[in-house]
């Protein structure tokens, strides 16, 4: 939920299946009602993103208002699919949190010149994951101020007719 009661899509974006039912088991923990969707690489990410493919008939589609992303993924890798959404008029407002296991300066570097909003290397244990997903909680759905309807089904709409028109 945002400050404002209203449900958030959350998209996390995971290769791992282990890593993707520690991080679904934190969010857990710390109670977050929102919408989850899970994809496992870099094009699932974007169809995901452009309504396509297997997910072009999900009934109550919506884009998500927070997108928490791996960079070392198959297919397309995190780096390549940040680079096209905030190349996309679109889908460039949403935040992404990168959530991965490099620690490499480069990759921190990269990824926050393509447009970033936080990088955050994985922790080892379940519980600094559990503090993790409180903070993000805290930040992105009582702090921050996201943009009107990112996340929510009116957003969804606006964003049919926007590609429509292209």
């Amino acid at each position: 939920m945002d400050r404002h009661g209203k449900p958030i899509t959350i998209l996390l974006a995971e290769d791992d299946p282990d890593d993707r039912l520690m991080t679904t088991e934190a969010l857990d923990e710390n109670r977050l009602a929102n919408d989850l969707q899970i994809v496992e690489d870099g094009e699932e990410l974007m169809d995901y993103l452009y309504h396509r493919g297997k997910f072009s008939n999900i009934p109550n589609w919506t884009l998500p208002g927070l997108i928490l992303l791996d960079l070392n993924m198959p297919k397309k890798d995190g780096r390549e699919a940040l680079r096209e959404i905030k190349a996309d008029t679109n889908l460039r407002r949403i935040p992404i949190v990168v959530l991965t296991t490099s620690t490499e300066e480069e990759d921190i570097y990269r990824t926050y010149d393509l447009g970033v909003n936080s990088f955050i290397t994985k922790p080892v244990s379940f519980e600094s994951l559990v503090e993790i997903m409180k903070t993000l909680r805290i930040y992105w759905f009582e702090i921050v101020q996201l943009p009107p309807g990112y996340g929510s089904e009116s957003n969804a709409k606006r964003y049919h007719q926007n590609a429509a028109s292209r």
